[in-house]
């Protein structure tokens, strides 16, 4: 795991890019703390930070160059299956000088061209230079686990794993992208596409690669299309659980300590007792984030659960306290707006992981696969509907509304069968207090509402929340866990798993009103009932509400909102943003989730310096 950064020019130039690369190491030393290096080649400078994982020996050391000397590659990620991989390379008469997954990397490159990503299980972002042909070759992952941003004008192509490095290579000022503030407060949405919160900012779509050519002409290549390859064959819960076993037993290969991050729910729960059941690995540790008996986001009932599988449990309590002393910590090293403080308790659960492990596995992937938010029943349900399946859908709606005492499903599906742009409207109608002026610009053609809340079936819904939805986790994982110098892995995003996963029937993900329907019957026996059947979906949440409430809080509130600057002022009606502030502390209502956008909507425009 590591860090990367690159300069390109297209033409000659004065500014002295030794300096420049060395500032950019600097401002994302955080996710290597081990080991840095670069290499200056005449107007391509490539730099990175090490974060040591797999061969802990200065062997592994980037940028790597090939044993011809052509070939540089900077890398940030881990190819999980290298070990069959240099097997496989050994054969081919391939001379190995490491233990490293990097060096697998280099010489795939080297044998299979761009072919090579097929073969790769893993996460990664990386560039290889040619220096014969003056080319750059760089590629992300299937599904954008690993990040990968850029800048590009006519003289230079400018990269990194965080924008604040690609920051410290400019010298013009970054303009807001606007669309994206209208879905983060409108959809609660961001890294929807390759766009950021900065309009001369990119990302390389997950699944993409690209080649840069020494004149500047840049091409973007679709290497992976997930839809093509959902149409395998179906399996049971029995051969689920194989692939998924299979799946956290390569992600456990570390030449460091790893432990998992354990909210209380189904999908980290089946991590680690599947570690410890299947894998027969006892003294894995886990994390956890704990509140108040009664508080909300508190599942230690759940976690509690766990104990005795466990033999190393770690807790950590967020407060208001401490989120109120990390918020400039956490909006610097996060770059980007967040639309809930459930990143905080990711962030939190980071910091402990940091005291005894270096690598952990997450339970990210599963929600998007499995149909694991209540609002995929309103797509299974539409779904149903559309196809006249009546009795079923009174059935699934029933077993539904009595296990969940709950309207939420049904409403979901009225939501999304209206109009593309009613959706929008009713829901600005719900956060009101957004500028009229702002939500007329961007209401119309809004890709969240047409491509995610618009799918045509539940695979769809799926497919599409892979498309448009998953990374934002996955961006906010990776910068959590790299801001304390841990290395994040996620099991049920193995590509194998995924295509399989979403070549199933409906069936496999809802049935009788419950979701994840394969993944809980592979888990029987494996974890304990009370989680295997739990019904709610939690993840990391937290006691915002109460947070917000606290005197600290309000005054930092008031502030913002009373002595708005000019740029927040165009986005949000403060008056109506006050008054519903005072309803939260009278408790009349709870807009805590708006609340903390306005408070990080701010922070981010002061710490960005956005003109």
């Amino acid at each position: 795991m590591c860090g990367i950064v690159g300069k390109i020019d297209f033409s000659p130039k004065k500014e002295d890019n030794l300096a420049v690369i060395k500032k950019m190491i600097k401002a994302i030393k955080h996710r290597g703390p081990d080991d840095d290096g670069y290499i200056i080649n005449g107007q391509v400078a490539l730099g990175f930070v090490r974060l040591s994982i797999i061969d802990l020996s200065n062997a592994g050391h980037q940028p790597m160059v090939s044993d011809d000397n052509n070939l540089i590659l900077t890398f940030n990620g881990e190819i999980y299956n290298y070990i069959e991989l240099r097997e496989e390379l050994i054969e081919k008469g391939y001379i190995f000088k490491t233990q490293s997954d990097t060096e697998v990397l280099i010489k795939s490159y080297q044998e299979w061209g761009e072919k090579c990503l097929d073969r790769f299980n893993g996460m990664w972002a990386f560039v290889i230079y040619n220096r014969e042909t003056k080319e750059i070759f760089g590629a992300r992952d299937r599904f954008g686990i690993k990040p990968f941003y850029y800048y590009k004008d006519s003289d230079t192509f400018i990269y990194a794993s965080e924008i604040k490095a690609i920051k410290e290579a400019l010298t013009n000022p970054l303009t807001i992208n606007e669309e994206a503030i209208f879905n983060y407060l409108v959809f609660n949405r961001t890294d929807y596409n390759h766009t950021t919160f900065y309009k001369e900012i990119y990302k390389i779509p997950h699944g993409h690669s690209f080649i840069l050519k020494s004149n500047g002409e840049f091409k973007l290549k679709k290497w992976y299309d997930l839809k093509s390859k959902c149409n395998k064959k179906p399996i049971d819960s029995q051969e689920y659980l194989s692939q998924f076993t299979s799946s956290i037993k390569l992600r456990m290969r570390s030449d460091v300590p790893v432990g998992v991050c354990l909210s209380g729910g189904l999908d980290s729960s089946s991590i680690a007792s599947t570690i410890v059941k299947k894998l027969d690995i006892k003294d894995i540790q886990t994390f956890s984030a704990v509140y108040k008996k009664g508080e909300t986001g508190d599942e230690s009932s759940y976690i509690e659960e766990m104990r005795s599988y466990l033999r190393k449990m770690h807790f950590i309590t967020p407060i208001a306290k401490t989120l109120y002393s990390d918020l400039e910590d956490m909006v610097h090293y996060l770059d980007e707006p967040v639309p809930t403080t459930s990143i905080y308790a990711q962030y939190s659960v980071m910091k402990l992981a940091k005291e005894h492990v270096v690598v952990t596995l997450d339970g990210q992937g599963a929600d998007e696969q499995l149909a694991g938010y209540h609002y995929f029943y309103g797509f299974y349900f539409k779904e149903l509907l559309k196809k006249i399946s009546l009795f079923k859908l009174t059935k699934e709606i029933y077993h539904y509304t009595t296990k969940h005492k709950s309207l939420y499903g049904l409403k979901t599906l009225l939501f999304f069968i209206l109009p593309e742009k009613l959706k929008t409207k009713l829901r600005t109608q719900k956060n009101s207090y957004i500028q009229k002026e702002f939500y007329k610009n961007y209401a119309t053609n809004n890709i969240v509402s047409k491509e995610l809340y618009g799918s045509k079936s539940l695979k769809d819904a799926l497919i599409n929340h892979f498309e448009y939805k998953l990374e934002h986790l996955l961006k906010w994982s990776d910068l959590n866990s790299m801001r304390f110098s841990i290395e994040s892995r996620v099991p049920f995003l193995d590509y194998r798993l995924v295509e399989q996963t979403l070549s199933q029937t409906n069936e496999s993900y809802i049935r009788k009103g419950l979701t994840k329907y394969i993944l809980r019957e592979s888990m029987k026996s494996i974890i304990p009932e009370k989680i295997r059947l739990r019904y709610d979906k939690m993840g990391f949440e937290t006691p915002e509400d109460e947070w917000f409430r606290e005197e600290y809080f309000q005054k930092k509130v008031f502030d913002i909102l009373e002595n708005p600057d000019d740029i927040l002022k165009k986005y949000i009606d403060t008056n109506i943003a006050i008054e519903m502030y005072k309803r939260h502390l009278k408790r009349e209502i709870n807009c805590s989730k708006e609340i903390w956008k306005w408070i990080n909507l701010t922070l981010w425009l002061k710490e960005m310096e956005i003109k």
